[in-house]
């Protein structure tokens, strides 16, 4: 594994992220299934752990000082995550890769249709 890649591949979700306001897991794991030839279950178990470094708290505090983080839905929303991350996880460890592969293209495909014509 290239180092350089790697970091690219986080420089550029990191900056979709940022932009967005979306996870960079719709580019950092389809990048590291495609060019790494991770399994899918290594791609989004990877991903989440990347989130456990501070690799947003600079994107947050720029929109803090700008006024654009609403405090109390973010701690609320952040509860409902931790709960359904839990969930989310546990049920993923019993779906073939071939199955978490499709649903995360599916979920991806109806996140930007919603977008563009929503």
């Amino acid at each position: 594994m290239n180092p350089f890649f790697l970091i690219l591949i986080g420089l550029v979700g990191g900056i979709i992220g940022g932009v967005f306001g979306v996870g960079g897991g719709i580019i950092v794991v389809p990048a590291l299934v495609f060019f790494f030839g991770f399994t899918q279950h290594m791609a989004q178990g990877t991903m989440l752990a990347t989130l456990l470094l501070p690799s947003f708290v600079f994107a947050v505090w720029t929109y803090y000082k700008a006024g654009n983080i609403n405090i109390m839905a973010a701690l609320l929303v952040s509860a409902g995550m931790m709960a359904g991350s839990i969930l989310g996880a546990r049920y993923a460890q019993h779906l073939s890769a071939p199955a978490l592969k499709i649903m995360f293209g599916v979920l991806m495909i109806i996140s930007g249709l919603k977008v563009i014509f929503w």
